[in-house]
């Protein structure tokens, strides 16, 4: 029986966790804004309706919203039962979206299943029901972690076969996220350093074999190595992000004012949304977004701790994973737009344009917020 005093502690738990809350809805508002900012000019010459893309956000982060209040309300034993299924439907997905006349081909790659209105890419949500997985599969396997078989040889074959399907498609970037997601979090989990450091040197050597074997992908390395050598071709769209980022100072050349969305980069509202942010709002604008997801990530760890000092390791890990998976994605897509890391084709979660990238995202912090009201509610009754 849980005493008066107990009850009242359990109705006083907050249902969400304000800063966790208010940071996501801060993300997906500066967002909203920059979305618009950067693709209003050029959307309007080519259609008329300066507001496409806007209205197209919106009703993406309704749907978004939506999703996430629903995942809220869910319990995590339900995920943890559902994960190895979830993992399932995310494969197939893969597999469909490389059948002629089923999946959608945008500019030579095939990403997109199409659902009526709309097109998803199941290569978003693979990564968060890898996570999911894998977070059961650390709990499952915590006393034989320490064996090559059962610690990473199994994760690391599953790896191999979902980053088989997604050279066909081509998807660089997503492989890249699901790797080392997945060595984040077995590496938290407790796998041998050894072992750690054996699979990890053969990926980066499969890795450059890659490169080598695709001039394509070598011509992209060239181009973020020397990219004014290569500004009229692969390091183009990294000199004009380059350019954005000079033009911007430390307060910016103001907002709705950017040069370099006028034709000049591209994916201005997606891939490359960050350099327009640093253009128009400057060093200053640039810092709100770095501690933003700073604070997200953060808070993902805290909770993860959290629940793990109550015992609850499922719940742990699926957080760790989480913060891991955003902050990579965050991370990735900054260092792309600086020109520190070699050009992907990769959202920044929370900001960019895009219906896929902002359901799982969301989908995500939800799972983040259901852990944190478990972990409160656990520790008020005890």
């Amino acid at each position: 029986m849980i005493d008066g005093h107990k009850m009242g502690q359990l109705r006083r738990v907050p249902p969400f966790d304000p800063v966790l809350l208010y940071t996501v809805l801060a993300l997906l508002v500066f967002g909203l804004t920059m979305v618009y900012s950067a693709s209003a000019f050029v959307i309007a010459q080519r259609t008329g309706r300066g507001s496409y893309y806007l209205l197209h956000d919106c009703i993406n982060i309704a749907l978004s919203l939506v999703t996430f209040f629903v995942v809220v309300q869910i319990p995590m034993s339900f995920w943890r039962w559902m994960s190895p299924y979830l993992l399932m439907v995310g494969l197939a997905a893969l597999v469909m979206v490389l059948i002629p006349h089923v999946g959608v081909r945008v500019n030579g790659s095939a990403r997109w299943l199409p659902l009526g209105v709309i097109n998803i890419q199941p290569s978003e949500f693979l990564k968060l029901f890898l996570v999911l997985y894998l977070a059961g599969y650390l709990v499952r396997r915590q006393d034989r972690l320490s064996e090559f078989t059962h610690g990473i040889l199994t994760v690391a074959t599953l790896l191999m076969v979902t980053g088989i399907l997604l050279l066909f498609e081509p998807d660089m970037g997503s492989e890249v996220i699901l790797w080392a997601v997945a060595f984040g979090m077995l590496f938290i989990g407790g796998v041998r350093l050894s072992h750690f450091m054996a699979v990890l040197l053969a990926g980066l050597g499969a890795g450059a074999a890659l490169v080598v074997a695709s001039h394509y992908r070598e011509e992209r390395i060239i181009g973020f190595l020397h990219p004014f050598s290569q500004a009229k071709g692969n390091g183009y769209q990294l000199v004009q992000s380059l350019m954005a980022f000079g033009r911007g100072g430390w307060f910016g050349q103001g907002l709705g004012l950017s040069l370099q969305k006028l034709y000049y980069l591209p994916a201005a509202h997606t891939d490359f949304l960050f350099a327009i942010v640093a253009e128009e709002l400057g060093f200053a604008g640039v810092l709100v977004v770095v501690v933003l997801f700073g604070i997200l990530i953060v808070r993902a760890f805290q909770i993860a701790e959290g629940a793990r000092r109550l015992g609850d390791l499922y719940s742990s890990f699926v957080a760790q994973g989480i913060g891991i998976l955003i902050g990579l994605e965050a991370i990735i897509n900054m260092g792309v737009n600086m020109g520190v890391l070699p050009t992907k084709g990769l959202a920044l979660p929370l900001l960019s344009y895009g219906g896929s990238s902002t359901l799982m995202s969301c989908v995500a912090v939800g799972l983040l917020l259901r852990i944190d009201q478990e972990t409160r509610a656990q520790g008020a009754s005890r």
